[in-house]
């Protein structure tokens, strides 16, 4: 029953870190339907999928036939038919990232062809910035947003803030440093908390993202500051940095958005 519902197969899997991963996944036999920029969808694997050296063994005990579910946001490109990307974090005491570390190229999984989600630019104006706003994989459907939205929107203005404890922790660094070299309308402002252990001393920000917003990084990089008139806001990652940036946000007016009330700022919270 098991072997019937994995209908993908891995194609890629870079290690970023130990405990950071960007995973390739395609379809078997059928086609990926269209998704929209910014929104998830779930892999699965059986109980009798090994987990990978370092884990914790399962907490409780897994029938070898279930499949282990989880929703994970994409970070590929719409435009890209042939695969998904997900940068994923391991969750040592987890079901299921564990084994999904230990998968290796030309595996098979359940990818669901199902995508969902509203944590989107649909609702924002195409005139409209756009400042995203980021710890760890909580990057991953900014990455999607900008891969499918950049080349093909030049009327607005994008920013990446994305913070880690460590420079190595910065999924998509090389990607999103050559795509602001080369864009004169996309920043990206990385920012690191632990600094103390960098082997090369860091020139770059350091603490939380929220300091970053405090410091108006964003402000001197595009020349005007930031305002519920001209800019979203998106949030996304742990929940005590969207807290902080929540209360910021809405001290300098911009407001929550939600599907029954628009606003200005948007959030998906992990973990």
């Amino acid at each position: 029953m098991a072997k019937k519902e994995l209908n993908a197969a891995v194609t890629g899997k870079v290690e970023i870190t130990p405990g950071a991963m960007i995973l390739r996944v395609a379809p078997l036999g059928w086609e990926l339907p269209a998704f929209t920029p910014g929104q998830f969808t779930v892999l699965g694997l059986p109980g009798s999928a090994p987990r990978c050296p370092g884990s914790d063994p399962d907490s409780r005990e897994i029938p070898p036939d279930k499949i282990i579910l989880r929703a994970y946001s994409i970070a590929s490109s719409s435009v890209a038919k042939e695969y998904l990307e997900f940068y994923i974090t391991l969750v040592r005491s987890g079901e299921l990232t564990p084994r999904l570390f230990q998968l290796k190229i030309g595996d098979k999984l359940l990818l669901q062809r199902k995508f969902t989600g509203f944590f989107t630019l649909e609702t924002v104006p195409h005139d409209t910035n756009v400042i995203l706003v980021a710890t760890g994989t909580g990057l991953a459907p900014y990455m999607s947003m900008i891969r499918s939205e950049l080349a093909h929107n030049s009327d607005r203005r994008y920013a990446v803030i994305h913070g880690a404890y460590h420079s190595w922790d910065l999924g998509y660094r090389p990607e999103l440093e050559t795509l602001q070299g080369l864009s004169t309308v996309f920043t990206y402002i990385p920012v690191i908390s632990d600094p103390q252990d960098e082997p090369v001393p860091w020139s770059g920000d350091t603490g939380f993202v929220q300091h970053v917003w405090n410091k108006r990084m964003i402000d001197k990089a595009w020349g005007f500051k930031p305002t519920p008139d001209n800019t979203h806001v998106f949030l996304c990652g742990n929940p005590a940095m969207v807290e902080d940036m929540e209360k910021i946000l809405s001290e300098e007016g911009f407001t929550e958005h939600t599907r029954k009330s628009p606003g200005t700022y948007h959030l998906e919270r992990y973990w």
